[in-house]
């Protein structure tokens, strides 16, 4: 391993320690570079997420060497639910040789911290309350070169240096925006809202999505925009939450937290998704969708996870993709680092965004051309009603949603979909 220069000097720096950040350090360190993974708050910390992981997430785990058995506080899935259109379909995960076949659910507090862990042990050096402000920056070529950052309680003003700097500060990435990164206002956001109850169906070993979300308080029943879910926990609690796209002509209108109470009093009451038997307040999150920040390397820069909008369009996921983008940023910086002229250096790093428009691109460009669609009531209403009663169609649908398919020797699904993935333009 590179022996630190100083306490606060490092060969990489990656700022915010979510699963985009841990995953990226624990792969630069496991590969013998000196990283910094500096976090804002302290472990463990509250972050608004749906808390149920499919078996894209799942194979990430496996891959960092991350105990996921039940023992140590896992508990799995073996599908999804899907509700609507009078419909109730309960589908397994496919069964393919790239992913395993369960997904899990763990409370997103509790499992950011054991990635963290998990990078520490790999040999990452974690600061947290280390809250990063303004990038150092050489006067002469613009490249970062390191951040200011303010430590502890007392807020101790510190500068921190690399030659490489990864964003994985999540959807607001401050980092980014002060290197003159902007959101690309033509591709989706979502909005996340979700809440815990206590409630009998903790214990259900499938995720729940209900793709059609009903306000039955009124004279009239109304259909609501967006889709929810509800994961069981397995602690006596169940997660239960709604996405909305920016796609849809409400997204501006409504007050999400309402539309959340309005579709849980629609519930039935022996569920528990009341009122008097909520753990947590209701609170909301963006979703940034389908690469909606570029390029996602610049000047010494590279951006992971919902920094460079990588959630999946198709069904708002964003742990599975955080991960993955994580370990494509670290294997491209070590092949960079390996190399012997700054040159040399620059060519192997300005490979990040061409692999991951390869490996995402066509599929995200799928998936918004599929949010434009669904962001229509009309055609949200046929979908529901006559895809659901399908099963073949909806096989092929949760393989879609889910990214779910092997790359070689999978079945006819498998090929349309990657087929499609391939020729879709990759912007």
């Amino acid at each position: 391993m590179t022996e630190p220069l100083s306490e606060h000097s490092a060969d990489v720096i990656v700022v915010g320690a979510g699963p985009a950040g841990s995953t990226t350090a624990y792969y630069l360190a496991k590969a013998g570079l000196d990283v910094l993974l500096l976090e804002k708050t302290a472990f463990p910390r509250e972050k608004v997420c749906g808390d149920g992981l499919t078996p894209r997430a799942t194979k990430q785990l496996v891959s960092m060497g991350i105990d996921i058995s039940e023992e140590a506080g896992w508990l799995r899935n073996k599908g999804l639910r899907i509700i609507g259109g009078g419909v109730r379909l309960q589908l397994d995960w496919p069964d393919l040789a790239s992913y395993p076949d369960y997904g899990l659910v763990r409370k997103r507090d509790d499992f950011d911290e054991q990635l963290a862990r998990q990078a520490q042990k790999g040999g990452a050096r974690l600061y947290e309350r280390c809250n990063v402000g303004a990038p150092i920056t050489d006067p002469r070529t613009g490249r970062i070169t390191g951040v200011h950052a303010k430590l502890g309680e007392e807020k101790t003003p510190v500068t921190f240096h690399a030659p490489l700097v990864v964003a994985a500060d999540g959807n607001s990435t401050r980092l980014s925006l002060a290197m003159g990164l902007h959101r690309r206002e033509d591709r989706p956001m979502g909005v996340a809202v979700r809440t815990y109850f206590t409630s009998p169906r903790h214990d259900d070993d499938y995720l729940e999505s209900w793709l059609e979300l009903w306000d039955r308080r009124g004279v009239e029943d109304r259909l609501l925009p967006g889709y929810g879910w509800i994961f069981g926990m397995g602690d006596g609690t169940s997660n239960v939450g709604l996405g909305i796209l920016n796609s849809s002509s409400a997204f501006k209108e409504l007050d999400w937290r309402e539309v959340l109470k309005a579709w849980c009093a629609s519930m039935p009451e022996d569920w528990g998704y009341t009122p008097e038997n909520m753990t947590m307040p209701i609170r909301g999150a963006a979703l940034p969708m389908a690469f909606n920040r570029q390029p996602h390397y610049t000047k010494g820069l590279l951006l992971v996870g919902d920094a460079g909008g990588m959630v999946n369009p198709f069904n708002g996921e964003g742990i599975a993709y955080a991960m993955e983008s994580g370990q494509i940023a670290a294997d491209v910086i070590v092949q960079a680092h390996a190399r012997s002229t700054p040159a040399q250096r620059e060519l192997a790093l300005n490979n990040y965004p061409k692999v991951l428009k390869e490996t995402y691109g066509g599929y995200y460009t799928m998936g918004r051309a599929f949010v434009k669609l669904i962001g229509n009531p009309k055609v949200m209403k046929v979908a529901t009603q006559r895809g659901l009663t399908h099963p073949l169609l909806m096989k092929f649908t949760l393989k879609m949603l889910a990214n779910l398919t092997d790359p070689t020797g999978g079945d006819a699904m498998d090929r349309i979909i990657n087929g499609l993935s391939k020729v879709a333009p990759k912007s």
